[in-house]
């Protein structure tokens, strides 16, 4: 694996939480904020806006083919959906398959969606081993990919995966690379016309990198926000890492997005512990230009 050197970010937007699921829609950037219970946005300027308040903590975000947009109640564990008159209801339900809190999501140009879940409780996890029990045999349980599908029945989409979190679909519609955060690396599926996912395989091994947040570039390559470091980086397949971004704390969640979609937008915290940042406002976005704009979803 090759590595590149890294350059700075610049502020954007301080006072979060934990921004989480940063989306670039409607010529803003979207995300969730998991302990304000809300789905905000911004534009360019910095201008913030409440988009709603979701009870139970909002995680990933995605819209439908018609453009309601749907978000992940982490602590449910369901899928919610805002109607076009505003009305926030059920769409469809992670339980029992999810085995811990809801996570990100990605869904895809037929309104499938892509639920990502813990599989365990990281925080109280680490706690009682430590950090290193995460990647020493016999680690922590594995968890399931979950799919709702347009009309809100549950399928699991893939299983036994380590802490499926950020997760891209290629222009084509034709593959899907999920995030294995406590396996340190990305895993790539084939994704079948009726949204089975097949031939799963490893797209890049990350060493020394907990992969959580991604977002796809338009040369096929996977930005990577590193939860263990303060840092971005800029992945091809097979793992050469071809760009990094130092950001000022760590890095959960990244989106290409602006005009040109040649801003890579970073959601940072000192840490990802509940207890620290549900209380803090020390949460940011940062950003920083980059050559190759933005591609497929989200």
């Amino acid at each position: 694996m090759t590595e590149a050197v890294g350059r700075e970010t610049a502020p954007f937007l301080d006072g979060l939480h934990f921004g989480e699921s940063p989306r670039w829609h409607d010529g803003r950037l979207w995300y969730a904020d998991f302990y304000d219970d809300a789905v905000l946005s911004v534009g360019e300027g910095g201008d913030v806006r409440l988009e709603l308040e979701v009870p139970g903590e909002p995680g990933g975000l995605g819209w439908l083919p018609d453009n309601r947009l749907l978000v992940v109640a982490r602590k449910p564990r369901t899928v919610l959906r805002v109607e076009h008159d505003g009305r926030l209801v059920g769409h469809g339900d992670l339980n029992p398959t999810a085995t811990f809190y809801g996570n990100d999501m990605v869904v895809d140009d037929a309104g499938r969606a892509y639920v990502g879940n813990f599989g365990f409780d990281l925080d109280g996890f680490i706690e009682e081993h430590g950090e290193v029990a995460l990647v020493e045999p016999p680690g922590p349980p594995t968890t399931s990919l979950v799919r709702i599908d347009p009309d809100g029945a549950a399928h699991v989409a893939a299983s036994e995966l380590n802490f499926p979190n950020g997760s891209v679909i290629t222009p084509d519609g034709k593959t899907m690379i999920v995030a294995e955060t406590l396996a340190g690396q990305l895993t790539a599926f084939d994704i079948d016309d009726d949204g089975t996912l097949s031939g799963r395989r490893v797209w890049a091994t990350l060493p020394w990198c907990a992969p959580d947040g991604i977002c796809l570039d338009a040369d096929g390559r996977v930005w990577v926000a590193n939860a263990i470091a303060s840092e971005c980086i800029l992945v091809a397949e097979g793992g050469d890492v071809v760009d990094r971004v130092i950001t000022s704390q760590t890095c959960f969640a990244c989106m290409l997005g602006g005009a040109d979609l040649r801003t890579l937008f970073m959601m940072t915290a000192p840490t990802s512990k509940e207890s620290v940042v549900s209380v803090a406002r020390s949460g940011r976005i940062e950003r920083a230009p980059v050559e190759v704009g933005g591609a497929g979803l989200p």
